[in-house]
């Protein structure tokens, strides 16, 4: 039988060992057999920090971002593998498509941030810079930089494919390599995940490792440096946030674990409306997609007491049209858990919740299987409970597979005191259209959860759903689920990058950073800024430009042309009683029209268009015959990789006679690149 491959320090390798046999979740057949026995994971950590660091520190966030998207790309050419693999696992086609699609998703939705929102640059330059002295000689700045580590990630078995790349996409757009650890019972398809990834060579060497089989002393290893990302139990989070390696070197470590999910139903949803339904169909959804086998499943379902009845009638009558068997079996909704050990973890677990309620639909021990064997396949039947809320099962008791409890409330405050003693949550959803409930309910739940998800009529068609984690948002959750926080859009890749403040003179910061800072030498030449090409620019190339005396006449020709003839521009008495005025004054509108005057060459040029002004503030009032002056100073380059122009921010002083300054902002354009075709 096939002993899955590692690959570390450049090669591809299988342990010393016969390995442990993995099984197919769906007829218990052997598929291959995992072991890292031998293999030198001291080494692969050094060769990750020597080698895939810094190739990938070499690169800009645009550039990692453009791997990543090629890399999303390759993978969705091969999805129908992944997919065939897949059901192996006892996941349907729909489930397979949650799990790949999903982390292909994220890949591509992470390589478009961070093009949209980090620069083109290999550090991050984090908020305004501080002044920190009057004179404006002494400057503070907050920079991040990549860790010179490796990202150490322990994946789950029941999202082998998402779970993987969720992590990977993150930490390699900060620049960190990455170490796959797949959990052993779906190993098998994480190994044919990383066999693609790895065998594109789409990717720097040693960006990406891979071990199949167990960390071994992996953790004796680490550096304050490196990172772990943990996503399992909560008990084997709580033995490896304890291990001496993660304690003693301050090891960034981040887990998601267990989760006692909830839906609330709202009182204003009663039988026969649309929230109603709702509720109905994500509760069943959860239950059975993936068989349950979810960290954000929901597994308490929080009803109005009034209501239980018929919600568990509608419940059960959706579950009984589910048809549970073999992925790929004709009307087969649900496939088999993972394993038959979670099996008998998932029916352990119920036996537990048993003592707290009672189950209405399913039987733990019997279900009826389409297209192969209820004995030798991991196969288990959708149960659903009715608990009692004040026991300390439902919210203790985590029954991972298809599996939830109705439990009744009567007041909003009951609700948000029971949601409580679920002790840290991933997801909760809201199922209600009053907003006076909603708000009452998720402010409530928000400090016990990671994520809370209101549904109604009004969102229901763009919803994602309850369990669906969204790259842009944080996955994770206080507590008992683990106190983690993944993915979260450009927060999950700053995780993997240490924010250093950076104390300086103005010069030495514009230096730092790449960027202009007010107070560093400017640079003037006898050519206009606009007229030099992207490549040409350098932060610091400065005009300065007028001035331009404001006229009366020319406050009432604007205030005529656009309409706005507020009273401070235009009424004499009006705005001589304004206590910030004292007499009419011109618009700031005009000031800044009458600045882009000043410093615009007319001529076409590589400047192709000004596409937005940042952080414009009116700081001191411009009254009849004041003399203007705009000094535009680059700031900023951030060419775009796979176009002919890139951008480039301006700092735009406009002052008056006295050298006091009326206005500022930044100027946003697009610059031509001076080879672009």
């Amino acid at each position: 039988m096939t002993l899955l491959r590692s690959h570390l320090s450049g090669t591809w390798q299988t342990g010393s060992g016969e390995g442990r046999p993995l099984y197919d979740a769906v007829t218990g057949e052997e598929v291959a057999r995992i072991c890292s026995d031998g293999l030198d994971l001291a080494g692969a950590l050094e060769y990750g920090r020597r080698t895939g660091g810094p190739a990938l520190r070499e690169l800009t966030f645009h550039q990692r971002a453009a791997l990543l998207k090629a890399l999303g790309q390759h993978l969705r050419e091969h999805r129908e593998q992944l997919y065939a693999v897949s059901a192996r696992t006892g996941a349907t086609l729909g489930d397979s498509k949650f799990d790949v699609d999903g982390g292909i998703g994220v890949l591509l939705a992470y390589a478009s941030k961070a093009k949209r929102e980090l620069p083109n640059d290999t550090i991050h330059v984090e908020g305004d810079v501080e002044p920190l002295g009057r004179g404006g000689t002494f400057l503070g700045q907050h920079v991040l930089t990549p860790l010179h580590g490796v990202a150490v990630q322990v994946n789950a078995f029941n999202f082998p494919v998402w779970g993987p790349l969720e992590k990977l996409a993150p930490a390699f757009l900060a620049g960190v390599p990455t170490l796959i650890k797949p959990a052993s019972p779906t190993a098998f398809l994480t190994a044919e995940l990383a066999e693609l990834i790895i065998g594109s060579g789409l990717l720097p060497e040693g960006s990406v490792q891979f071990v199949a089989g167990s960390l071994g002393d992996t953790f004796d290893h680490l550096t304050g440096q490196d990172l772990v990302s943990f996503t399992g139990s909560a008990s084997t989070a709580q033995t490896l946030r304890s291990h001496p390696g993660i304690v003693r070197n301050s090891v960034r470590f981040s887990a998601e674990a267990d989760s006692l999910n909830l839906a609330a139903l709202g009182p204003d949803a009663a039988p026969g409306t649309a929230e109603f339904d709702l509720f109905v169909t994500t509760l069943t959804t959860e239950m059975t997609v993936k068989a349950g086998q979810k960290c954000t499943a929901i597994r308490r379902a929080f009803v109005p007491r009034a209501h239980v009845d018929v919600v568990v009638e509608a419940v059960t009558a959706r579950l009984a049209r589910v048809v549970v068997g073999a992925p790929g079996a004709e009307g087969v909704g649900m496939g088999a858990l993972a394993s038959l050990n979670q099996r008998e973890e998932v029916r352990r677990s119920v036996k537990a919740l048993r003592d707290a309620g009672r189950i209405v639909f399913g039987d733990p021990d019997r279900v009826e299987v389409t297209g192969a064997d209820a004995d030798r396949g991991a196969f288990v039947s959708p149960l659903l409970l009715v608990g009692d809320p004040d026991r300390a099962e439902p919210h203790e008791v985590e029954a991972f597979g298809p599996v939830a409890t109705v439990l009744p409330y009567d007041t909003t405050g009951q609700l948000v005191d029971l949601a409580a003693r679920g002790r840290g949550s991933l997801a909760g959803s809201v199922v209600s259209a009053d907003p006076a409930f909603v708000r009452e309910v998720v402010l409530g739940v928000a400090p016990f959860h990671g994520r809370v998800h209101v549904l109604n009529a009004r969102d229901a068609g763009e919803s994602t759903g309850h369990g669906s984690p969204l790259p842009q948002l944080v996955h994770g959750g206080p507590g008992r689920a683990g106190g983690g926080e993944e993915m979260g859009g450009v927060r999950g890749v700053f995780h993997h990058m240490q924010r250093t403040a950076v104390q300086a003179d103005p010069d030495s910061l514009a230096a730092i950073t790449g960027r202009w800072v007010a107070g560093a030498q400017r640079h003037t030449s006898d050519v206009h800024p606009f007229r030099k090409h992207l490549e040409e620019l350098r932060p610091g190339d400065c005009l300065v430009a007028g001035p331009r005396r404001v006229m009366q006449a020319d406050v009432e020709h604007f205030a005529e042309f656009t309409g706005d003839t507020f009273y401070a521009h235009m009424d004499e008495a009006a705005a001589a009683a304004n206590p910030l005025f004292g007499q009419r004054v011109a618009h700031g509108y005009l000031v800044v029209s009458l600045a882009a005057g000043l410093f615009v060459d007319p001529d076409p040029g590589p400047v192709l268009a000004n596409f937005g002004v940042d952080g414009l503030r009116f700081l001191t009032p411009v009254r009849f015959d004041d003399e203007l002056t705009v000094t535009l100073t680059c700031k900023q380059l951030t060419p775009r990789e796979s176009a002919g122009y890139g951008e480039v921010r301006w700092d735009a002083d406009v002052t008056r006679q006295d050298g006091e300054s009326v206005a500022r902002y930044d100027v946003l354009t697009l610059v031509a690149k001076r080879d672009a075709r």
